[in-house]
């Protein structure tokens, strides 16, 4: 199965970072998010990835056609420039970069990427999203269902501290909110090739009409992940994730466990 990652996109909240790279680059932890993301599809077994590339795609392009000599240990031979890898851990992806345009919206990038789709189901993401979704239980979700369409709903980091007012009296004080009753749109998606056809427009990005319009026919479903979710959106978020990296499993890669609390706050 193929998973799609979004990475076309102008990053313009990260501006200090995204004037020379895109925003997938941008390092957490010292490796770009994208390859963030596909640790987590890798997890479980799933390494086949189709790239929507197209700010700087040939950025992208040029990363990934040497990570075999990033990923790796090298052996040279220096009289003769030979040169030998020597694995340093797991590997087996195969990854495809794909221009699909530098002005192409979301939906229309997934659109560019039939031919690359075999007609077959797949996944897809944003590649600046990290959680330590079960991509397992997505998938059972996905296919226990029968509609065209899954989304992951998870719920917004905390970001501000909660004042309880009884009148003018604060009541309590509490440092994170978790909004409980608050779902937003993860990404991680499950998407069966009939959604295709609800993207007809290169103007038009997947989260306005086309699942829109998935939504009103019925056809889409969403997988409530309670785990770890943080976007990279803003410097702060790039600092709060650079941060979890100081763990020895980040939490996006803690499938087994979670705990809120490991969020820091950190200032931009």
């Amino acid at each position: 199965m193929k998973t799609i990652l979004l990475a076309g996109g102008l990053g313009s909240r990260l501006a200090e970072e995204t004037v020379s790279i895109p925003k997938p680059m941008v390092e957490v932890g010292g490796r770009p998010i994208i390859a963030r993301v596909m640790d987590i599809y890798s997890n479980f077994g799933h390494r086949d990835f189709v790239i929507a590339a197209g700010y700087k795609a040939l950025l992208l392009k040029q990363f990934f056609a040497n990570y075999h000599l990033i990923s790796n240990n090298i052996t040279v031979a220096l009289d003769s420039g030979e040169m030998t890898l020597v694995p340093s851990a797991p590997g087996g992806w195969n990854v495809s970069v794909v221009d699909t345009g530098a002005n192409t919206m979301t939906s229309g990038r997934i659109r560019r990427l039939k031919d690359w789709l075999n007609g077959e189901t797949f996944m897809c993401t944003y590649s600046d999203g990290l959680g330590n979704i079960d991509i397992d239980a997505l998938l059972d979700f996905h296919r226990s269902h029968g509609k065209l369409a899954t989304v992951t709903a998870v719920q917004p980091p905390a970001r501000f501290g909660n004042i309880d007012l009884q009148g003018d009296r604060v009541n309590a004080f509490t440092e994170k909110v978790h909004g409980r009753d608050t779902w937003i749109n993860g990404g991680y998606f499950v998407f069966e090739p009939g959604v295709l056809d609800y993207m007809v427009d290169d103007n038009e990005p997947l989260e306005q009409t086309p699942l829109s319009q998935m939504a009103k026919d019925g056809q889409l479903m969403a997988y409530r992940h309670n785990g770890f979710w943080h976007p990279m959106d803003t410097v702060r978020d790039r600092n709060t994730l650079n941060a979890l990296c100081e763990d020895d499993t980040p939490p996006w890669m803690d499938f087994d466990a979670y705990q809120p609390e490991r969020i820091p706050a950190v200032a931009i």
